[in-house]
C-alpha cells in the first residue's frame, strides 16, 4: 500500500516537472533512437487514447494467442497489458527473451488509477492504444459491458521496481 502511494507521487511529481517536454515527446511516438527513449522513460511520457481488453480464454477477444511479446503466458488476474505495436519503443520496447526489461505504467481513468506492467504489443484495432488483460479492464468497467474505455491516461514510469495494481485515494 505504502509502495503505491509512493508511485503515485512519483508519477505525478514526474507529471509535473516534465509535462511540456514529455508532451513534445509524444509527437515522436516510434521514430526513437536509443537515445531519446532512454530520455523518454526518464521523463514519464503520457499518451491518451482508447483501452480495450484482451483475453485469449474468453470468445470474442482472441487476437492473439496466451503467450505475450514478453515471453510470460497471458495471466487474466495479473495488471498487464499489450501496448500499441507503433509505441512499442516509447514503452521501452517489450521484448522477448534475454532482451525482456519489464515497462510499467500508471494507467488514469476519471478518478481511478493502477499500475500495470505493460508485457505485450500487437496491432491493436485503429483508434486504440492499449490492450487491457480482463483483470485490469474489470477494475475500469467492473461489468465488463462497455468494451471500450475511452479518456485513458497511459504514463511510463521510470524503472523496473512497481508494484502493480490499483493505488488508493
Amino acid at each position: 500500500m505504502v509502495l503505491r502511494v509512493c508511485a503515485a507521487i512519483c508519477g505525478v511529481a514526474i507529471l509535473f516537472v516534465c509535462s511540456s517536454s514529455a508532451m513534445a515527446k509524444v509527437g515522436t511516438v516510434g521514430k526513437s533512437t536509443a537515445a531519446s527513449r532512454h530520455d523518454a522513460c526518464a521523463m514519464g511520457v503520457t499518451i491518451v487514447g482508447t483501452a480495450s481488453m484482451y483475453d485469449p480464454f474468453q470468445p470474442g477477444y482472441r487476437e492473439g494467442g496466451i503467450q505475450t511479446a514478453s515471453g510470460e503466458l497471458y495471466d487474466p488476474i495479473a495488471w498487464t497489458a499489450a501496448i500499441q505495436i507503433d509505441l512499442r519503443e516509447t514503452f521501452g520496447g517489450v521484448r522477448h527473451g534475454k532482451d525482456y526489461r519489464p515497462a510499467y505504467a500508471l494507467v488514469e481513468v476519471a478518478d481511478k488509477r493502477v499500475i500495470i506492467k505493460i508485457n505485450d504489443v500487437g496491432p491493436l484495432k485503429p483508434d486504440r492504444v492499449i490492450d487491457f488483460n480482463k483483470q485490469t479492464m474489470r477494475y475500469f468497467d467492473p461489468t465488463l459491458q462497455r468494451g471500450l474505455v475511452h479518456s485513458v491516461k497511459i504514463t511510463l514510469l521510470p524503472g523496473d521496481r512497481w508494484e502493480p495494481g490499483p493505488i488508493d485515494g
